[in-house]
């Protein structure tokens, strides 16, 4: 039997909203789905959000990551409810790591996301290179609005390193987003394979859930139905 239950895990710098897109498609084809909103000021923290969302539900889900998002299911997906994980676009770590160490020696010629130094424990994106940088292929006033709107992220989110991964002992589906350039799609695929995810691969930038979501809601209800 398909999964009904699906849980969406935004990623730093912007908030759960930016979801909608997919969440109704899924929800229009007969899921209930949850939006989790982390803080993003800590891995713990954004941990404990998720986990809570898991508890409330009535069955097993397909537990879903974006960029960073892929941390907190990694970390979050060993809870009894989740059967599967989704990431997309996302980082999906080994035990020991974090954004912070898997970003740190980028391969040559990858794009840099373009995160300015820490503030008080907090880091932004450069609003001048966010759109170039994260949503490349969103309407450019949708664009403009998410620079200026961006949720903070703590520096101990982006160091916060896993310590379980999900991935080893559940099966993940992982989206390629080919535009990216926060994320490089080599490294995106090398995580891939070593979780041994069923990959598929799209055009589109780091903001492919808002881009496409036709597509991500797709990947997610195959990996509901698998």
């Amino acid at each position: 039997m398909p999964i009904r239950n699906i849980v969406l895990v935004h990623g730093n710098f912007v908030d759960g909203s930016g979801w909608q897109g997919v969440h109704d498609l899924l929800t229009a084809d007969g899921y209930r789905v949850a939006v989790v909103q982390n803080p993003t000021l800590s891995l713990d923290g954004d941990v404990a959000v998720t986990r809570q969302a898991l508890d409330g539900l009535d069955g097993p889900a397909v537990l879903v990551g974006h960029s960073y998002g892929g941390v907190v299911i990694t970390e979050a997906g060993r809870h009894p409810a989740v059967e599967t994980l989704v990431y997309i676009t996302a980082f999906a770590p080994d035990a020991g790591e974090s954004v912070g160490s898997l970003i740190a020696d980028p391969p040559p010629g990858a794009s840099l996301p373009p995160i300015l130094p820490p503030v008080n424990g907090l880091l932004f994106l450069d609003r001048d290179k966010f759109a170039a940088s994260f949503a490349a292929d969103v309407p450019a006033p949708l664009a403009a609005f998410m620079a200026d709107a961006q949720v903070p992220a703590g520096v101990d989110a982006i160091n916060g390193a896993v310590t379980d991964p999900a991935w080893r002992a559940k099966p993940s589906w992982y989206l390629v987003a080919a535009d990216d350039h926060m994320i490089p799609p080599a490294a995106q695929r090398a995580m891939a394979e070593r979780a041994k995810s069923t990959v598929s691969e799209t055009p589109g930038s780091h903001a492919v859930f808002l881009s496409h979501p036709e597509t991500v809601a797709a990947v997610i209800s195959r990996a509901a139905q698998g």
